[in-house]
C-alpha cells in the first residue's frame, strides 16, 4: 500500500503526546500545555495525518482497483475534509508568520506561504476531478490525490521539526498568550485546542481605552465612540499607512476575511500569498505615484458577491498619506427591487 504515495511517508511526530504529565506542574513545558498554540498546531497534525493513513490512502487503494461511485464518494469526501487545513494555515500565516519576521525571520515563512497555496490548489483539484469524475480522469484523480497526500504530510514535518522549534526559540509567552487568544477567530482543523491556555503567570489584558475626545473638522468624538462608529459600519475596512504599514482594521461582527491583530504593525506585502504579491505592490505603487485614486474588484466568496473597493488616501495637498480597502458583501444589495420609503 505504502507504495502508492511513492514511499514518502512521514515518521510519526506524534509519539510523545500520549506521555502523561500533570498539567498544573511548573516544569511542564508551555508549549506542551493544553491550550498551547504549538499543543494545538500538533493536535491538528495528529488528527490530519490520523486522516491521511486512515482515511486517504485506504480510500485510494481502493479507487485504484475499483473507481466505482461508493470509492468515488468516499476519496471526495476525504478531500472535503481536507478543505478544512485552511484554518490550520491561515493560523500560521496570519498569526504565527508576523512575529517571526518581527524577528527578522522570513525565508522559511514566505516558502511555506508558497507551498500551503499549492496544497491548498492541489486539494481543490482532487475534489473538482471527483465531484465531476465520468470514468475518463481515472489518472488524474490518482496523481492529484497522491500529491496532496505527499505534500500535506512533508508540511507537516516541516511545521514540526523547523516551523515550531524556531518559533518557540524565538517568541515571548506574551505573543503566545496573544496567539492562543485570536486563533478561535479563524477556527481549527479536524480538531482544536483542549482548553483555554493561561500561563502560570498574571493574565495579559488589553490596555484600556483612553476616555479622551478627538476633535475633528466636523464634530467631536470620545475615542470609545469612534471605535463603535467603524465596528458597526455594515462595511469592513482597512487603512495601510504610506510605508504600506497595516495600522487599522474594523473589527465588525461579521468580518468577511479574517483579520487578527498580530498583522498590526506588519507591511501589507507579508498579509498576502508571495503569489499575488507583485498585484499589491503595482496598485500600491500606482496610488503612490498618482495614476489611479481607487481600484475595484469583485468576487464570489463562499456564499457571499464580494465588492472590494481600494482608496488613495491624500492630505489637504495631495500628498499620498496611505491606501483605504473597503470590503463589502453585496449579495443583499443586489436582490433589492423596488422602493421602501422611509415611512413604509
Amino acid at each position: 500500500m505504502s507504495e502508492l504515495i511513492n514511499n514518502r511517508e512521514i515518521p510519526d511526530q506524534h509519539s510523545h503526546s500520549n506521555h502523561a504529565y500533570d498539567e498544573a506542574d511548573p516544569r511542564t513545558k508551555p508549549e506542551e500545555q493544553p491550550g498551547h498554540p504549538i499543543h494545538t498546531f500538533k493536535r491538528e497534525n495528529k488528527a490530519i495525518d490520523k486522516h491521511l493513513k486512515e482515511n486517504v490512502k485506504v480510500h485510494l487503494v481502493a479507487f485504484i482497483q475499483d473507481d466505482d461511485e461508493e470509492n468515488v464518494y468516499a476519496l471526495l469526501e476525504d478531500c472535503i475534509l481536507l478543505l478544512d487545513l485552511d484554518k490550520h494555515y491561515s493560523r500560521k500565516e496570519n498569526l504565527l508568520f508576523p512575529y517571526l519576521e518581527k524577528y527578522g525571520i522570513y525565508g522559511p515563512t514566505n516558502n511555506m506561504w508558497s507551498i500551503d497555496d499549492f496544497i491548498r490548489d492541489g486539494i481543490k483539484e482532487a475534489k473538482n476531478l471527483l465531484t465531476h469524475y465520468k470514468g475518463e480522469e481515472k489518472q488524474r484523480v490518482i496523481h492529484a490525490v497522491r500529491f496532496v497526500f505527499n505534500e500535506i504530510s512533508a508540511m507537516i514535518y516541516r511545521e514540526e521539526n523547523i516551523l515550531f522549534p524556531m518559533a518557540l526559540k524565538n517568541l515571548t509567552e506574551d505573543e503566545w498568550v496573544k496567539i492562543a487568544h485570536e486563533s478561535g477567530e479563524i477556527g481549527f482543523c479536524l480538531d482544536g485546542p483542549e482548553m483555554e491556555w493561561k500561563p502560570e503567570r498574571k493574565e495579559i489584558k488589553g490596555n484600556a481605552l483612553s476616555k479622551g475626545y478627538i476633535k475633528m473638522e466636523t464634530g467631536v468624538l470620545s475615542l470609545k465612540q469612534l471605535e463603535l462608529l467603524f465596528n458597526h459600519l455594515p462595511v469592513d475596512i482597512t487603512f495601510i499607512d504610506h510605508d504600506d504599514v497595516v495600522r487599522y482594521f474594523s473589527h465588525g461582527k461579521e468580518r468577511i476575511f479574517a483579520r487578527t491583530k498580530a498583522v498590526i504593525g506588519r507591511t501589507v506585502q507579508n498579509c498576502h500569498p508571495p503569489r499575488s504579491v507583485h498585484v499589491v505592490e503595482e496598485l500600491l505603487k500606482d496610488f503612490r505615484e498618482g495614476r489611479k485614486n481607487s481600484e475595484d474588484f469583485w468576487i464570489k466568496f463562499k456564499d457571499k458577491y464580494v465588492y472590494i473597493r481600494y482608496f488613495a488616501v491624500r492630505d489637504e495637498n495631495g500628498r499620498y498619506a496611505g491606501t483605504l480597502e473597503f470590503t463589502q458583501n453585496i449579495s443583499p444589495i443586489q436582490k433589492i427591487e423596488g422602493e421602501k420609503r422611509i415611512l413604509s
